[in-house]
């Protein structure tokens, strides 16, 4: 009788320990997919601003040329990526949208150009699905730590090496309230 309340006990235990380590595998995923969704939603920024450099070389060779060197600071963003690479590609997006804005000042034609116009308008449906994205990213990485941090799972979390996830930070820039002053 004392060998079948063991043999209860570990068979328990066992079944415990693989309904935790699917549910560690299911939320690791979940935060990987979250990621790629970040780099899905920026490469289609890049694409667009791609297609505005290219739109700037009929106005400026010199702009041109610039912005295309800061087109190709473009690194893919994937489920491996880390919070880090994210935030170094959302610096790369800034640069290279002030500058394309800066060109655009100085080039009023091409600010006017139709092409121009519809483009930047996707950069901004793309942009406003890389915040959408972030949220999802930051939300899941919530339910991860939590997961791995809680009793009675952080046992199995910490013997298969399930490691915390770093949240996106919010840009310093962008936490300040902007100027109204005209």
């Amino acid at each position: 009788m004392t060998l079948l309340i063991i043999l209860a006990i570990v068979a328990a235990l066992v079944l415990w320990f693989i309904s935790a380590q699917r549910e560690l595998v299911n939320q690791d995923e979940l935060c990987k997919n979250a990621l790629s969704q970040i780099g899905v939603q920026q490469a289609s920024r890049w694409d667009a601003l791609k297609a505005l450099v290219e739109l700037t070389k009929s106005y400026s060779e010199h702009e041109y040329n610039t912005l295309r060197d800061i087109i190709a600071m473009r690194k893919n963003v994937t489920g491996s990526s880390t919070a880090a690479d994210v935030e170094e590609q959302e610096k790369a997006l800034s640069s290279a949208m002030r500058q394309i804005n800066i060109v655009a000042e100085q080039y009023p034609d091409l600010k006017a150009n139709d092409t121009y116009i519809k483009t930047m308008d996707s950069v901004n449906t793309y942009e406003n699905q890389v915040r959408m994205s972030r949220m999802v990213y930051n939300d899941t990485v919530t339910k991860y730590n939590r997961l791995i941090r809680q009793i009675p799972s952080n046992f199995a979390a910490s013997m298969l090496h399930f490691t915390e996830r770093q949240y996106l930070e919010v840009a310093a820039e962008k936490t300040e309230m902007p100027s109204m002053k005209i």
